[in-house]
């Protein structure tokens, strides 16, 4: 896939992916039946579009592709890689001592900014929340890093602690989406329980999708 097309299948792919609980509006968004999920596991088999996932609860799940369906993948980045006017997607919780303290980060590449823009509910972890915005600054400390990003006018601090995961997309192909691959897929389940999707986000280089 060459780099312009991989973009334009991001943008709608990680649209869904950093937010699930964003309305998509597109053609392929949920029907008022559909519930929009996160698919995080290991690739079992893949046989043609029919994808089979053992997730992170230790349940084997199908997941039907869609024809034409794209692969991306995370690769590592670092602290240093989050620089002012870059765009980032971090999830976060709240802590004990106030203020947001990260999960993850992610780094979009500079075609998908603006993606998903704003703070919401995410579903990493009970009370975790999903960002995406533009860096102001990223002031190191001993600890870590407090990162401030904007967003709709508004103002963020999020604290970033040593040994965060911070990733960002690279262009994959189907061919890398096999068997003991890690991938985070953002999906839509069915009234009938059937899930689908058209993305699929596949770690590289030992790197595991940390969304």
């Amino acid at each position: 896939m060459n780099r312009p097309s991989f973009f334009r299948s991001l943008i709608v792919g990680m649209t869904t992916a950093v937010v699930i609980s964003h309305s998509l509006s597109s053609a392929s968004a949920a029907g008022p039946a559909d519930q929009r999920i996160s698919v995080r596991g290991t690739v079992i088999a893949l046989n043609s579009n029919k994808l089979e996932v053992k997730s992170r609860d230790g349940n084997n799940i199908i997941v039907a592709l869609a024809p034409g369906w794209a692969a991306s993948a995370v690769v590592k980045a670092t602290i240093e890689d989050i620089k002012p006017g870059g765009y980032v997607g971090i999830a976060s919780l709240p802590t004990s001592e106030g203020g947001d303290g990260a999960l993850e980060v992610l780094i979009f590449p500079p075609p998908l900014k603006g993606t998903a823009e704003g703070s919401f509910a995410y579903d990493l972890k009970p009370r975790s929340t999903m960002t995406n915005a533009t860096v102001a600054d990223a002031v190191k400390s001993v600890s870590g890093s407090v990162v401030t990003v904007n967003f709709h006018g508004q103002e963020k601090k999020i604290s970033i602690p040593q040994g965060t995961p911070v990733v960002t997309l690279a262009p994959a192909t189907p061919d890398d989406v096999k068997p003991g691959s890690v991938i985070f897929i953002p999906a839509l389940k069915g009234a009938d329980g059937s899930i689908s999707a058209g993305n699929v986000i596949v770690g590289k280089d030992g790197v595991v999708p940390p969304m």
